[in-house]
């Protein structure tokens, strides 16, 4: 209620202050006379005249749209936003300021912090203007609103109005291709792989058998019962189905959005191998994705892994003790990380010690590869537990299998 009090009282001492001036100027003229007096006062009127007509036109006439390229990017594409600014009235003005307002993360560089143009717009009913964002980064970034902005010649009234104008877009982590290999791990005293269920492949058989009861109709070889009257029925070759769960530290680090960035790589890897994958990450709140495979699936992860942000405020093998406790022990953990330490191995081989697969994928600075004593010795913990660990250097993902052998 103060606050409103003050604007309008402050409207009211602008409205004085132009009467005043214009009041100055006329009595200039009447008693000075002249050409050079009047000539001032005929001048300043059109001045005056606009600065009325300025406070009086509402810029609740103007109507905003916006309209953006595409609403599903990846990290370091560009957007393009057009804003369609459309009125009723022609009111000729000077100068439009017209501002976007938009989350600060979607800016790429610290020293751009907002969408702001300046257009003449004149007497137009319809302007429209363009702006683009480079080098995107990963993200939901929010459009809220549209701030107009305008003035007279003589800067006294100043004019502004916020239209809601809501949108949103959504840029996915970049991805590196890679090759993935099934993990199979070695303790000192054995061999443990994952263990695997088996399942039909019936994209291939392999022979025949006779018919028995319970066999599915579409198995039947109705060639072979055409020829010789016997139902017969396909054999199919068996395969293993390999089951992964992936999960994210959300430890906050400054290589969390290689982290990120592995993970999207890696769950394309793996779904792309026909295995089927799960994901987990743990922070301010939970994400978690059921072990399936299928494009619809690798969307709902690629979709959690733009929205994820390091805001874990518990370490990191305190924060997946509760869910690894849940997961089947068939199911090979892929961790994603950037810091090893002894607690996460030690929690790590209470899940592998059941015959379950394990590794860890320890994400570095590529301008900084020197050894780490303290780091070897974890990592030589981890090779006696069966757990693998392995180096992966930013920037140089997709040969992150070539040397990963199958014990």
């Amino acid at each position: 209620m103060m606050k409103r009090s003050w604007n309008a009282l402050q409207e009211i001492s602008k409205v004085l202050l132009l009467f005043l001036l214009l009041a100055g100027t006329f009595s200039y003229a009447m008693f000075q006379g002249g050409f050079v007096s009047w000539f001032l006062f005929y001048s300043f009127l059109p001045f005056s005249l606009y600065s009325f007509l300025v406070m009086l036109y509402p810029l609740r006439d103007f109507e905003v749209t916006r309209s953006i390229q595409s609403k599903e990017l990846k990290a370091g594409s560009h957007a393009a936003v057009t804003i369609q600014l459309t009125r009723k009235f022609p009111i000729p003005l000077f100068y439009l300021v017209v501002e976007d307002q938009v989350s600060t993360g979607i800016f790429s560089t610290a020293e751009i912090t907002q969408v702001k143009k300046l257009i003449y717009p004149g007497f137009k009913r319809s302007i429209q203007l363009q702006y683009e964002f480079e080098n995107l980064p990963r993200g939901e970034h929010h459009f809220t609103s549209t701030e107009l902005k305008t003035g007279d010649f003589l800067g006294i009234f100043q004019k502004s109005r916020r239209i809601d104008a809501s949108d949103s877009i959504l840029v996915y982590p970049s991805y590196t291709q890679m090759t993935y290999q099934p993990i199979h791990v070695q303790y000192d005293q054995g061999v443990a792989s994952t263990d695997v269920k088996i399942q039909r492949d019936t994209t291939m058989a392999t022979g025949l058998r006779e018919y028995q009861p319970g066999d599915r109709v579409s198995w039947i070889h109705w060639k072979s019962f055409a020829r010789t009257n016997d139902l017969m029925t396909k054999e199919f070759e068996e395969r293993k189905s390999h089951d992964v769960c992936f999960i994210l530290d959300r430890t906050p680090t400054a290589l969390f959005e290689d982290l990120v960035s592995f993970t999207a790589s890696l769950s394309r890897a793996v779904l792309k191998k026909g295995a089927q994958a799960g994901y987990i990450s743990t922070g301010s709140g939970i994400q978690r994705i059921p072990v399936k495979n299928g494009d619809h699936h690798q969307r709902q992860i690629d979709y959690q892994l733009a929205k994820v942000q390091a805001d874990s405020d518990q370490p990191f093998d305190e924060a997946i003790k509760k869910e690894i406790s849940r997961m089947s022990q068939s199911v090979v953990l892929l961790v994603v990380t950037s810091v090893l330490t002894r607690e996460l191995i030690q929690q790590l081989h209470d899940y592998a010690r059941n015959n379950s697969a394990v590794a860890v994928f320890l994400i570095k600075d590529a301008n900084n590869k020197s050894k780490n004593s303290d780091e070897q010795q974890v990592k030589a913990l981890a090779s006696s537990k069966g757990i693998m660990v392995r180096d992966c250097f930013a920037g140089h993902f997709a040969n992150v299998f070539s040397e990963v052998k199958q014990a």
